[in-house]
């Protein structure tokens, strides 16, 4: 079997590469840069164009009918939006994509859509919102601090916590075009990252949770596996709603003992290789999902804790 495993460069896709490298599968990895750890996890390396060239869908398409590629992870999620919107145009040449329901890719892109969304079902795990650009309003309605994330983008990147006013000044002439303003919830002590397994018709199975902090590029630094129970009635709500399918990331915090939803990802997370090692495999599970229709059952897992530090891979020449 032919995988390729796009964006490889990054977190999310040498996580990929990693949890199925011990499986005997033939793995193709890409990224725009020439020299890239991907190429220590993969079994072959290509060098990708970036996906806003506009030549990407036709090269993509060339390297799937090329390699012979049957099933495909988007690492990055400028690959997420980008296959979404073509995937008719790339399964037609008979090559599986591993996405989220489509639906739910096009709501994450925009913050404030999936809040406005997830605010029109009165769920509880809802963290108020707002694109007001006056600080004393926001100050009202908040409190301090509060966040100012931004609308399009991942992890923590460009999220800023505000403490004064003077704080947010440099932010008023972008707030409600680029940027929303959120309430600050719980502590970075008290941050869960949830992995669950989407049938799309509003089911999620095979539930995996861990207790982490972040390092400050916005991905998980050290995790805790924790039970499952506390997270299970927020995930069924939040399925019957969004009916994701395959592999999603949920990502909550603590409000007066009640969980806060801060986002989803509708795609395998950064810390699908740690999830791995305790026997929790999405990548795998994807697989047998997406080309053969098989839901996976609930892996055994074990528990413990996890940190990421960073490694020196070698190239000899």
């Amino acid at each position: 079997m032919n995988i390729l495993v796009s964006g490889a460069s990054g977190i999310v896709g040498y996580g990929v590469l990693k949890s199925l490298g011990a499986m005997g599968f033939n793995l193709f990895s890409s990224t725009i840069y020439e020299f890239s750890a991907a190429q220590n996890f993969s079994n072959h390396f290509i060098q990708a164009i970036p996906t806003n060239d506009p030549n990407y869908l036709d090269w993509l398409i060339g390297v799937f009918e090329k390699h012979k590629i049957d099933i495909a992870f988007p690492g990055i999620d400028a690959d997420v939006y980008f296959w979404n919107e073509n995937r008719a145009i790339i399964e037609a040449r008979g090559v599986k994509l591993v996405l989220n329901q489509a639906s739910l890719i096009e709501l994450c892109k925009d913050k404030w859509k999936f809040y406005q969304s997830l605010n029109s079902i009165g769920s509880s795990c809802c963290i108020n919102s707002s694109l007001e650009n006056d600080f004393h309003k926001l100050v009202d309605k908040f409190g301090l601090p509060f966040l100012l994330k931004p609308r399009q983008g991942f992890g923590s990147k460009g999220i800023v916590k505000v403490s004064s006013e003077q704080d947010y000044v440099p932010y008023r002439s972008i707030m409600g075009i680029e940027l929303m303003a959120q309430e600050y919830i719980g502590t970075d002590k008290e941050e869960y990252t949830i992995a669950a397994f989407g049938d799309g018709k509003g089911n999620s199975s095979n539930i995996f949770s861990m207790k982490r902090t972040l390092a400050s590029e916005g991905y998980t630094q050290t995790a805790f596996v924790v039970d499952n129970d506390f997270f299970m009635n927020s995930i069924s709500e939040l399925s019957k709603f969004f009916k994701p399918i395959g592999p999603t990331n949920y990502q909550f915090r603590i409000k007066d003992g009640g969980l806060k939803l801060l986002e989803i990802n509708p795609r395998i997370s950064s810390s699908s290789s740690i999830r791995s090692k305790f026997g929790y495999n999405e990548a795998s599970m994807s697989i047998d999902y997406y080309l053969n229709g098989v839901l996976p059952e609930q892996p055994i897992t074990t528990k413990g804790k996890a940190i990421r530090y960073a490694e020196d891979i070698i190239f000899e020449e």
